[in-house]
């Protein structure tokens, strides 16, 4: 038997905290992956976590304790493979501490992540957000913190970690305004801040009275909000909502929503996907390819024209919000036919060369009504 108490001890200290220099947050999501299988497996066996060997955790098990988070717990599939990806990490680690158990290793890393539907991003019309902004009462200390943080998180786009880890320090006001956070993969940005967005954190930072490293949001005892505090502020105050604005009841409202319709605002008012990814604190500008497919007002012009105006048959434009950038005309250039036309509707192959009095050339010939060109 070789107990798995001295490697996932090693797994935490050594690989994740010292070798890895894994963030707090990625440590605190391994470790509740690993504690709910603990505790799967202790409930279905009866062996508690410092008995257990690796021949308890076989991919018969690994595979059991996955459908046991979609079936009993209500996971989605994106959490099963998020609990799959931390137990991968933990094997992975462990197959380079116990050659003996290669092969049980091996059978757990090879269960594949799940497949999931992706659906069509939750974003909040301007109407509804108003109506969202509106909902907590100016009267209490809470309603004045929640609008200040509601506004500051429809504004800026923040993650719900990124907004709940603020300083009151972390807010610039007045010339060049703006908030500095730190986002994924540890990666710092800072957001600029419009003025009505200033005036509520300058009314909230007063009444705050907080020193510099104390936390921007806090409840009355001063403890930091946790991520569950705040989606719970924030489906209170969509509900009150709803009674102005009853489209927000077919609409389910979460944190992440708030950062959705930031970017979809930021998008229908012409700003590049480039800029948004950067807003947003994006890896990459792919990561905005959900927010275009959720723009009907994209979808609704159809095929642009080409580099000289042509608009595909059918396609008409439509006005739409956002800067239009004219394109240059077309000047100085000669269009020559080379070889026969092609069969519609394809393209015919033109070859594009500066208008010039003389063109010489022994391959090049003008349309069929005129004879080939000679030297």
């Amino acid at each position: 038997m070789t107990p798995i108490a001295p490697t996932l001890q090693a797994f935490f200290t050594e690989r994740l905290a010292r070798q890895c220099q894994a963030s707090p947050r990625t440590i605190a999501a391994y470790r509740d992956a690993i504690r709910l299988l603990l505790g799967f497996v202790q409930q279905r066996t009866g062996t508690a976590p410092a008995k257990l060997d690796w021949n308890d955790l076989n991919a018969d098990v690994i595979s059991a304790f996955l459908n046991h988070l979609e079936d009993e717990r209500g996971n989605s599939t994106r959490t099963r493979n998020v609990r799959l990806t931390a137990i991968r990490s933990l094997f992975s680690y462990a197959a380079l501490q116990h050659p003996e158990h290669a092969l049980l290793i091996q059978r757990v890393l090879d269960i594949p992540p799940k497949r999931f539907d992706k659906r069509t991003v939750t974003f909040l019309t301007g109407p509804e957000v108003d109506a969202l902004l509106a909902a907590p009462d100016p009267k209490r200390w809470e309603g004045r913190r929640d609008k200040a943080m509601l506004t500051l998180a429809v504004q800026t786009g923040l993650r719900v970690t990124e907004l709940t880890s603020l300083n009151c320090d972390d807010i610039t006001l007045g010339e060049g305004a703006a908030v500095r956070c730190e986002g994924k993969g540890r990666k710092q940005r800072t957001v600029p801040l419009d003025r009505p967005v200033q005036n509520l954190l300058g009314a909230w930072l007063n009444e705050r009275a907080g020193r510099r490293g104390d936390p921007l949001f806090c409840t009355r005892t001063g403890r930091r909000l946790s991520r569950d505090a705040v989606a719970q502020r924030l489906s209170t105050h969509a509900q009150a909502a709803a009674r102005a604005c009853p489209s927000l009841l077919d609409k389910s409202i979460h944190p992440h929503v708030l950062r959705h319709s930031c970017a979809m605002s930021l998008l229908q008012a012409g700003v590049d996907t480039t800029v948004i990814a950067l807003w947003l604190g994006y890896a990459g500008v792919r990561s905005t390819d959900a927010y275009v497919h959720a723009d009907m007002t994209i979808k609704g012009e159809g095929p642009g024209p080409d580099r000289y105006g042509h608009r595909p048959p059918g396609t008409l434009p439509t006005q739409r919000q956002g800067p239009r950038f004219p394109r240059p005309p077309v000047r100085g250039i000669q269009k020559l036919w080379i070889g026969p036309k092609l069969p519609s509707p394809g393209p015919s192959r033109v070859l594009i060369l500066p208008a010039c009095p003389s063109i010489s050339t022994s391959t090049s010939r003008c349309p069929a009504t005129s004879p080939p060109l000679r030297k």
